[in-house]
């Protein structure tokens, strides 16, 4: 079964369309690019898939279903700005985790904050913007989801880590599951993308697999987003 489907979705606020007619289907196992440039739709579609909006026109189904309480029960979401307290030590955001979610699995955290050297005893508001994002990183990935959706989860993340926790990504979803992953640092991700979805006032121009587009053009993702952005 199609794990994520998006039908003829449009979204207004007030008069201006964020979004118009969008049509998108996910398969399970896939690790997909969600890319545009600022003001082009992503985070307004990637709160309508998490039910925190609502479209004004269209419908998007989860296992066929309509988002809501049951699709927030296979969907791992990490928003652009963290939603956290400041004054929760990383163990107690741990056990929040494991007491909210039944999929949470708490030994992954400690062993993926082990490997970021991250300690388990201290309290956000000590963090660099950088350590926040791993931390909240390791919370969305310690779940055993079926979807995880990923904004910017690298973009405050100095560059020697991102490797590191690109690979992180990759090894801590299972192979029947799918990413969505919204960055502006397309080069840094290009290499784990299998499919790329462009997107642009509010509509999709591209949605291809990565490597068959790279094949056709002979350019990379990057490049290519350049090119079709004039950025």
């Amino acid at each position: 079964m199609t794990l994520l489907e998006i039908k003829d979705v449009s979204k207004f606020y007030g008069r201006k369309k964020a979004l118009d007619h969008i049509n998108l289907s996910i398969e399970p196992g896939k690790i997909i690019g969600l890319l545009g440039p600022n003001g082009s739709g992503k985070t307004t579609l990637i709160k309508l898939i998490n039910d925190l909006l609502q479209p004004d026109e269209g419908q998007i189904l989860v296992h066929g279903k309509k988002v809501g309480i049951d699709s927030k029960k296979v969907i791992s979401y990490l928003p652009e700005r963290t939603y956290l307290s400041m004054d929760m030590k990383v163990k107690e955001l741990i056990n929040y985790f494991a007491d909210f979610y039944t999929d949470f699995d708490s030994n992954k955290a400690y062993e993926l904050l082990e490997h970021l050297h991250l300690n388990a005893e201290d309290k956000l508001k000590t963090m660099s913007k950088g350590m926040k994002e791993k931390v909240q990183l390791i919370l969305v990935m310690s779940r055993k989801a079926e979807l995880y959706i990923l904004d910017e989860p690298i973009g405050g993340v100095d560059p020697a880590s991102r490797d590191y926790i690109l690979d992180t990504i990759l090894t801590n979803f299972n192979e029947n599951a799918s990413i969505i992953l919204s960055t502006h640092l397309i080069s840094d991700i290009e290499r784990i993308l299998d499919d790329v979805i462009f997107i642009q006032n509010g509509k999709v121009v591209r949605h291809t697999d990565s490597d068959t587009l790279r094949s056709e053009t002979g350019k990379t993702i990057d490049e290519l987003f350049r090119e079709d952005f004039k950025c």
